[in-house]
């Protein structure tokens, strides 16, 4: 199936991503970081912010699993979905304008992943 739309949901240890047509959605793939068994909290009295470091490897895991793509919406319940969004504008500019939305989403299966993002590009009137 070439789809011509991904949701892609990401957290600081793993991603779910969902690419689909209007007819039907492939299963989701799950690409995991190579932290994602690493906890750090913040402690009194210790240098560091206490949160996990990025790792771009797992960002470009993440792209190289979309990049033929046409139209992307990255959502998530944190930070790292802006730190993904940053990441492909500053390493890979051409793919920047793929990305059409991204919003924060706690943590849904990926049944309400997949219904999230078709009623999505359904109201930016983006379904083709």
């Amino acid at each position: 199936m070439q789809a011509n739309h991904v949701v892609i949901w990401l957290d600081h240890s793993e991603a779910h991503i969902i690419t689909f047509t209007r007819e039907a959605a492939d299963k989701a793939i799950i690409v995991h970081a190579p932290n994602r068994h690493e906890h750090q909290h913040h402690k009194a009295d210790t240098v560091g912010s206490g949160k996990a470091a990025e790792h771009p490897e797992y960002y470009n895991a993440i792209i190289e699993k979309v990049r033929d793509v046409r139209e992307w919406l990255v959502v998530g319940p944190a930070n790292a979905k802006l730190v993904f969004v940053k990441h492909v504008s500053r390493t890979h500019p051409a793919l920047g304008g793929r990305l059409i939305g991204v919003e924060t989403v706690d943590h849904p299966t990926d049944a309400q992943l997949f219904a999230y993002a078709r009623k999505y590009f359904v109201a930016a009137d983006r379904m083709i």
